[in-house]
């Protein structure tokens, strides 16, 4: 990502380029070729990586080794991604499984599918739906949840508490 492809003021990345074992390319179809917005967060977390950036040319990097070029993705995903899991308490993940994340995020709060598939870059809605939209446990809950309020609308909703103890009282046959 070079720094002529981040627009601060409309708070968005144009994707044009792809950078592979340190060689730059263009996306591979029309739909990755993209400009996605950016949210405030992240526009000012570039301002301040723009501040101690040595080198402020449009054709800079964003993320550059220490001469310059372009971060070896292997190292970035050891030293960086896995070392940032490690100090979250959270499982080894990689690049991929962020963008499988976004696309289920993006869907669990009910963002509508072509929006999603315009954020990921890709030309077939099919491919957005069926290989980076996940079900989730909580959505699954929340859908159970409503389907029980619209076919049992006066069955009690009050949790069925034992009185002696406080505790549920479980059903026996």
């Amino acid at each position: 990502m070079r720094w002529a492809r981040i627009d601060f003021m409309e708070e968005t990345l144009t994707v044009a380029e792809t950078c592979y074992k340190g060689k730059f390319g263009t996306p591979k179809t029309k739909a990755s070729r993209r400009k996605v917005p950016l949210s405030p967060a992240v526009v000012e977390a570039f301002k301040v990586r723009y501040a101690r950036s040595a080198n402020h040319s449009p054709d800079g990097l964003v993320f550059a080794n220490r001469k310059g070029g372009p971060l070896a993705a292997n190292n970035l995903r050891k030293r960086g991604l896995h070392s940032a899991c490690i100090r979250a308490g959270l499982p080894r993940v990689n690049w991929h499984a962020l963008r499988h994340t976004h696309g289920t995020l993006l869907h669990v709060q009910g963002t509508p599918l072509k929006v999603a598939q315009a954020q990921l870059g890709h030309s077939h809605i099919a491919t957005t739906l069926e290989v980076y939209t996940h079900s989730s446990v909580s959505g699954q809950r929340e859908a159970v949840n409503l389907l029980d309020g619209q076919l049992f609308p006066i069955v009690p909703k009050k949790e069925n508490r034992s009185e002696d103890s406080g505790e549920l009282a479980v059903p026996t046959n």
